[in-house]
Formats: C-alpha cells, sequence, structure tokens
C-alpha cells in the first residue's frame, strides 16, 4: 500500500489523485489538446479511474468544484466511493456559494484556487484575500492556500495567515503569467511553458513552513518527458518521485493528474510511488 501520514488530523496517502485532465487541462497541446481529454473522460471513465485510484491504495482526491466534478463526486459517493475529498474552488462561481456545493461531498479540506489567489497579491487584495480565507473557515473544515510562488508561502508562514494546509506547485506559473486572471476565468488554453530551475525553490519554502504541504505539477505538466523516448518515460519518472519525497517534509504529500487514453498511468505512478516510498 502506498505509507499515509496525518494530514490535519486525517490519515492521508502520500500520493493523491488530482483531476486537471478530468477537465480537459494539458500543458502540451501537441502531445495531447484539451478536447481529446475531456472526449476521454467522460462521467463514467473519470468515475472507473475514482474507483481505480482507491483499488491501487490512493485514498485522498484533490478535486476541483465545478460541476462536472461535483455531480461525478455525488454518484461516487451514492456507489460506495471512499476516497478523502480535498477541494479546489472554482473561480467562475462565487465562492460563498461554491463552498456550500463543496459541503455536500463532506471534504476534509478547501483551498483557494491558486491563480486567482495568486493574483489578489499581485494586485495587492490582501483584504480580499483574507476575506476569501474567512469564507472556507466558517465553512468548518481544513483551510487551504494554493500557490504556484515560493514566496508566498513563506509570507502566509511569517505572517500566519489562516491556513491549515498549503498547496504549492513545483513551477512557477506566475513567471509569464503576472497580473493575469486565471484561466478558469478568462477560458484560454493553459499555454504555459515551464522552467527548470523552478522545483528548488519551492522545495525550500515548503521545507522551511510549519504547515503540511501538497506538491503538484511534479512532471511540470508532463514537459519532463518532452525529448525522451517512451521506455526511458519510467526511469526519468522515479527520479522525479525520488527528488519530490527527498525535498519536502515527512508528513508532506504529492499530488497528481494522469490521462488513461493510451496507458495506464496510474499503476504507472503508483507503483513507482510505492517504489520510491519504500
Amino acid at each position: 500500500m502506498i505509507p499515509t501520514v496525518d494530514f490535519c488530523g486525517t490519515q492521508v496517502s502520500r500520493l493523491m489523485l488530482g483531476d486537471n485532465p478530468f477537465n480537459g487541462h494539458s500543458y502540451i497541446h501537441s502531445v495531447h489538446t484539451g478536447d481529446e481529454m475531456m472526449d476521454y473522460y467522460t462521467a463514467e471513465n473519470v468515475l472507473k479511474i475514482l474507483f481505480e485510484a482507491e483499488e491501487h491504495g490512493i485514498n485522498t482526491y484533490v478535486a476541483l468544484a465545478d460541476q462536472f466534478i461535483l455531480r461525478i463526486l455525488r454518484q461516487y459517493r451514492n456507489e460506495g466511493g471512499k476516497m478523502n475529498i480535498i477541494f479546489q474552488s472554482y473561480p467562475p462561481v462565487d465562492l460563498e456559494v461554491n463552498v456550500r456545493q463543496m459541503m455536500d461531498c463532506d471534504p476534509i479540506g478547501i483551498y483557494h484556487q491558486g491563480g486567482s489567489f495568486d493574483l489578489l497579491l499581485e494586485e495587492e487584495k490582501k483584504d480580499e484575500m483574507h476575506k476569501r480565507i474567512a469564507i472556507i473557515r466558517a465553512s468548518g473544515v481544513k483551510v487551504g492556500i494554493c500557490s504556484h510562488v515560493p514566496e508566498v508561502l513563506l509570507q502566509a508562514n511569517k505572517e500566519n495567515w489562516d491556513a491549515d494546509f498549503y498547496m504549492a506547485c513545483l513551477y512557477n506559473a506566475r513567471r509569464t503569467q503576472r497580473g493575469q486572471q486565471s484561466g478558469f476565468i478568462t477560458g484560454s488554453p493553459k499555454e504555459l511553458e515551464f522552467y527548470p530551475g523552478d522545483p528548488p525553490h519551492m522545495y525550500e519554502a515548503v521545507k522551511s513552513v510549519s504547515k503540511p504541504c501538497i506538491v503538484f505539477k511534479l512532471f511540470a505538466g508532463g514537459q519532463v518527458f518532452l525529448g525522451h523516448d517512451s521506455d526511458k518515460i519510467p526511469d526519468v519518472m522515479e527520479s522525479v518521485y525520488k527528488e519530490v519525497y527527498q525535498n519536502i517534509k515527512p508528513e508532506d504529500t504529492a499530488c497528481i493528474g494522469v490521462f488513461q487514453k493510451n496507458t495506464d498511468q496510474l499503476k504507472q505512478n503508483v507503483d513507482i510511488a510505492k517504489k520510491v516510498l519504500a
């Protein structure tokens, strides 16, 4: 099984399932387009992956709280699905309304979506930021802050913002997006270039803060695999997993998305993560 750790009072697997591919969020359109992902990830196929993740020992799902995923989670719970749910807020929906929608799924935590959170700080809207954190706190579940910028985690920790955990992107997507609204709001495709020098800076921040962290974008949206033959990809994955787990705190976890159309990426990731964590 995948090892678990205490995460704000709940035992969670050190590898969590994310859902960017479920919603068509592709970062390499020349390999897989967002439309291809959405065509594959029907509600039936998403539901199938959730139960397969459980069977593989993943006990926590990090979910976007849009209408598609909320509807699937209702069915997942009705059919006996047991994974813990940590929600990412969905920016197009009013946050108070969105939080009420999430609570129907009995989540263990809710975090503010990262791009829109980083924008609040870029625009120096700290009062609005704290108001939004307070809205999540009022739900009664654990509160998370998500950021792509290492300095944000350090500032949140130093100033003791009211959060129980941090979502930390290993690649600084705001490097080229500063001052721009999240693609969730604009509808623009996620055309981002990730820089290989970014992870060490986020690792240092993750190790410095006192709150547990969930790191994501382990593979830079798949960009770390570009230029590698298919038979070498497992070696690249293992190298990344080793780097990740060696550079986060013992109570921290990692989150990955999978696209199952041509390869059983879920099993591949689980098997390698288990090997590294062993």
